[in-house]
């Protein structure tokens, strides 16, 4: 664990469902920069494996994710950096990791059994579906460290929460208890810890055993819907159901309907 780059991130593929787990509890699974091109790399491959139908991520300890690794950047900000770099860094790193989650063709759930703090918060709320622990919180503590919002914040938030609660959070850098995020709408389920896994665990092979190709046009028509106009968006529903219409699925479930039978989704 710790620095260990091939135990920073652990990933599984069992029965459809891909289990990624942040592996830094000594570092309450903060992010460092080779963690973060695994995480990118694993949501990619998610994306093209056929055999994977959904993904669960996950972290050990107590902690889901604090973010970016502070110490690392503490130590890169006292260095001389030519303007751009940040720039780069952010563009390649951090919001790269985000849109890997965002673009995911596969649903991806987040089970969050604590706090969930910057970057960490970001990725939870990039995930399509969350289960949270009772004690679980979000934070966004940007501001007190005399940052601006990064990890791709500015544009989460406001789509998960609304404008004017995403500027509380922003500005004054409280903590979201699991329960309010869930009143917000944030947070799917909250659950007892002792829960936590089974419910995220069943969440995901539910999602396993679903019409793949489906959940994931429908998954990308919903993160364009506030983006386009509405032009945009009919275009994109039509061409999604041209492309789903040709599925093994869509067959399996049209006949299940008619024979009055339990569905089988093969995912394709």
């Amino acid at each position: 664990m710790g620095d260990d780059v091939s135990e920073m991130v652990l990933s599984e593929l069992t029965d459809g469902v891909l289990r990624i787990t942040l592996n830094r509890p000594d570092r309450a699974n903060a992010i460092a920069a080779e963690g973060r091109s695994q995480l990118i790399s694993l949501f990619a491959d998610a994306d093209a494996n056929i055999d994977v139908r959904a993904v669960l991520l996950q972290s050990t300890g107590k902690h889901f994710c604090s973010g970016a690794d502070v110490g690392r950047m503490s130590s890169a900000m006292s260095s001389p950096r030519p303007v751009g770099s940040t720039m780069r860094t952010m563009l390649g790193g951090a919001q790269q990791l985000i849109a890997a989650v965002l673009d995911c063709g596969k649903p991806v759930v987040a089970a969050v059994q604590g706090p969930a703090a910057g970057m960490g918060a970001h990725l939870a709320l990039a995930c399509d579906l969350i289960v949270a622990a009772e004690e679980a919180w979000f934070s966004q503590p940007f501001v007190l460290r005399g940052l601006a919002l990064d990890a791709a914040g500015a544009y989460l938030l406001p789509r998960r929460v609304g404008l004017q609660k995403a500027k509380e959070l922003a500005f004054l850098g409280d903590r979201l208890s699991a329960s309010d995020a869930m009143a917000l709408g944030m947070v799917n389920y909250v659950v007892g810890p002792d829960q936590l896994a089974v419910e995220a665990d069943k969440l995901a092979a539910r999602l396993a055993d679903g019409a793949t190709t489906a959940i994931g046009l429908s998954k990308r028509l919903l993160n364009g819907s506030l983006d386009n106009d509405r032009q945009a968006a009919f275009l994109a529903e039509a061409m999604a159901q041209e492309i789903n219409g040709k599925t093994e699925d869509v067959k399996e479930g049209v006949a299940a309907f008619m024979e009055k039978r339990p569905v089988h989704f093969r995912g394709y």
